[in-house]
């Protein structure tokens, strides 16, 4: 019997429940209304985000799939396409941090691969809570583990990322793992289910009880009970997944089948009912021929389990040997559970029965859509009231506090866990602006980033969304690539609570502002709400995937100083801002003020500068001034040249000594060239109508900034380095008790 505390437990409305009798006509049995539960949850429908990311501009010249199917798909030119896509797998690597972290890294990868792209890269955003407390500590470092864990041995490089630290995520970590793969564009495959009769093959691992209502459980707020949903994460096998790909990836070239889909969030439910509603068609299965590794599984759990490394594919009736024939070399089962039907319903047997008899349409088209209501949160009010700050009295060791900083500190105690040169293709080694990753045989490259600022976003919305999109683009400049097509993963709150729902609309409105300004199509991407604990919301964190090209690998850069004696320019105004700040933040406890002002059409000339100078050769180096502001960036320019090249700086802005420092002015570059071609430099800023100041030389080994008459930071290169490279449990000092 379905009754209220069992439509509680699918998360279902008693009005979604009426919905589904009304579309089909009748009571939904028990494993009907899990299928329902499902693909109705906000994490696989999108039924409170859909109106607003239709505000997202998805067209574009190189586009050749945008949003709703497994991946994004862009041409790059040469007859190749690069596919990508972001996803969440946030709730499950807070129950169980390195499960969760690696079924997430499985799970994209599949995304990829599942059209016909061979992933080649990797990258992840994480979010924690501070490392003084252990639990948080205990949840950084399962994650990290999952990732490299999954990643190495499935042999794609993990080639960047980023990791941020703020209370507010102590009992919602966000773990959102990239994945790019490389396609031809003649070799793309798509989840459909074509040709009446066609068998229909169930591929991979064997299904168990892992991961029955994961979907539900990511579209619902953690509580008390959390740790009971243990069971809810999934278990993933890299090795196996590596045998899946590359026995996957034959059958596609050689053609031998129509349409394929993952088994992910929601499994079999999800790969027949996407593939079936794709076609306009109908699929039957036979639940008893389904592989199984536990016993006595019941309809309901073979139809909502999430177990890992398994595929739904659709073959040409003539081609099943074959490709159970490959699939049986790589030791993987290939085994007919069903085949494709005239009418557009899913139905499903076992043991001689019918168990599920869908009109697939209702379970995929039908669902819920949601305009929630929104309000201006009440802490903005307060937060913007910036008090009086008072002047360091010591810049160089406010300098040092701030290279020490979890947001600033280097990463290479994270990003050495993994293996980021495998297959050989990552030219530009991870904690550079942006990964680049060559194309084997060719002269072009692709660039990927990963971008987020939570802090700008809770205190300015829509100013972040707009701040997020604009800096991918900035750091993909930086290494010399024009962005070619995003995808995001947006993290909020409950959706139900109408601060979180306004949160979301203005990031999407800034987000949407700035992709139509820099030309950039959104390909796809994942809304993971509800990441709330007992009634406490994270921030709101949209994390930006970008893809860049870059024409020639010739004219790739990177942030280090080259050369003694090289001239060190600005490109972009500094300003006089310090709200939303890391110096703040950091230095005085504050997490207040308005975030950085954008005028996204001068951002976009300062990348432009940037590339047109990289072609023509005028740039050593070009680095994005981002957290920490100028200081930081000059700092970390020193510390990645392969010598440790000091500077001499002077910045003669009258604005607050503080603030020309630390402050987070947007559109500002910091690039070096030679000193014969200076003057060239200028010359094309001046054409592009975009500052550019030179403010110093490559030289000696400290770290000099003066801002016009007085000597604000002088410290050698080697005590500034010091700080910014230890690892972040030093840094913490974490409690052993």
């Amino acid at each position: 019997m379905i009754d209220k505390k069992t439509l509680k437990e699918h998360n279902l409305t008693e009005n979604e429940y009426q919905k589904i009798i009304s579309l089909i006509g009748r009571k939904p049995n028990l494993t009907e209304l899990g299928i329902f539960s499902l693909m109705w949850s906000e994490h696989c429908s999108y039924k409170s985000s859909t109106i607003h990311l239709k505000k997202l501009p998805v067209s574009g010249k190189r586009v050749i799939q945008g949003p709703g199917e497994n991946a994004g798909i862009i041409d790059i030119g040469e007859d190749l396409s690069a596919v990508f896509k972001i996803e969440s797998h946030n709730h499950p690597s807070f129950i169980e941090p390195y499960q969760g972290a690696a079924t997430g890294v499985g799970g994209i990868l599949r995304d990829v691969f599942t059209m016909g792209a061979r992933p080649i890269a990797l990258l992840d955003s994480l979010c924690f809570g501070p490392l003084t407390q252990n639990k948080n500590k205990t949840l950084m470092e399962g994650v990290i583990s999952g990732i490299s864990g999954y990643g190495n041995s499935v042999g794609v490089p993990t080639v960047g990322g980023e990791i941020h630290h703020h209370p507010c995520y102590s009992l919602n970590p966000l773990v959102n793992v990239f994945c790019l793969g490389v396609a031809e564009k003649d070799k793309i495959f798509y989840a459909k289910a074509e040709g009446k009769g066609n068998p229909v093959l169930y591929v991979g691992a064997g299904t168990g009880r892992d991961g029955i209502h994961g979907a539900t459980m990511a579209s619902a707020e953690f509580d008390k009970d959390t740790e009971e949903k243990r069971p809810n994460v999934q278990v993933g096998d890299p090795f196996r997944e590596k045998l899946l790909l590359e026995a996957c990836l034959e059958v596609m070239n050689k053609n031998l089948i129509v349409g394929i889909q993952d088994m992910g969030a929601a499994g079999l439910t999800c790969s027949t009912t996407e593939m079936a509603s794709k076609s306009n068609s109908g699929i039957e299965i036979n639940l008893d021929r389904v592989p199984q590794r536990e016993r006595r599984m019941t309809p309901y759990e073979i139809m909502l389990s999430e177990t890992q490394e398994r595929m739904l594919i659709v073959v040409k009736k003539n081609k099943v040997k074959e490709v159970q024939e490959i699939f049986a070399k790589w030791d993987l089962e290939a085994v007919i559970i069903g085949h494709v039907t005239k009418g557009e319903n899913l139905k499903a047997k076992a043991e001689g029965k019918t168990v599920v008899d869908l009109p697939v349409k209702a379970i995929i088209d039908e669902c819920p859509r949601y305009e929630r209501r929104s309000q201006i949160p009440s802490y903005l009010q307060e937060a913007m009231k910036l008090p009086s700050i008072p002047f360091p009295e010591d810049f160089n060791h406010t300098f040092l506090q701030l290279l020490s900083s979890p947001t600033i500190v280097n990463k290479e105690w994270v990003y050495r866990q993994y293996d980021h040169m495998v297959q050989t293709n990552t030219t530009i080694l991870p904690g550079a602006d942006a990964a680049v990753l060559r194309l084997k045989n060719k002269k072009k490259a692709l660039a990927l980033t990963l971008d987020s600022n939570s802090l700008f976003t809770y205190l300015n919305p829509r100013q972040g969304g707009k701040i997020a999109v604009s800096e991918a683009c900035r750091n993909l400049a930086c290494v010399g690539a024009y962005p070619a097509g995003v995808t995001n993963c947006l993290n909020f709150g409950n959706p139900e609570k109408p601060e979180i729902m306004w949160q979301f609309k203005e990031v999407i409105e800034g987000m949407a502002e700035a992709c139509q300004t820099f030309s950039i199509p959104v390909t796809g991407g994942n809304v993971s709400f509800y990441n709330d604990t007992a009634g406490e919301s994270i921030y709101p964190t949209a994390v930006l995937g970008l893809v860049g090209i870059i024409e020639d690998m010739n004219h790739t850069l990177t942030p280090g100083f080259k050369e003694k004696g090289n001239a060190i320019f600005l490109l972009g105004k500094n300003k006089e801002e310090l709200g939303a700040s890391e110096y703040l933040k950091n230095i005085h406890n504050l997490e207040k003020g308005s975030p950085p002002q954008i005028d996204l059409e001068e951002e976009k000339k300062v990348h432009q500068l940037c590339l047109e100078a990289s072609s023509q050769n005028l740039l050593l180096s070009a680095h994005d001034v981002s957290e920490g502001g100028i200081s930081v960036c000059l700092a970390e320019c020193s510390f990645l040249s392969e010598s440790k090249i000091g500077c001499t700086v002077n910045i003669p802005d009258d604005i607050r000594p503080d603030a020309l420092l630390f402050g987070e002015t947007q559109s500002r570059i910091v690039v070096s060239t030679r000193e014969t071609d200076s003057t060239k430099l200028l010359t094309l800023a001046q054409k592009k109508k975009v500052p550019a100041l030179r403010i110093g030389k490559s030289k000696g080994d400290r770290i000099i900034i003066w801002n016009g008459k007085h000597k604000l930071i002088d410290i050698p290169v080697q005590r500034a380095y010091k700080p910014w490279k230890q690892t972040l449990p030093d840094i913490f000092k974490i409690n052993k008790s």
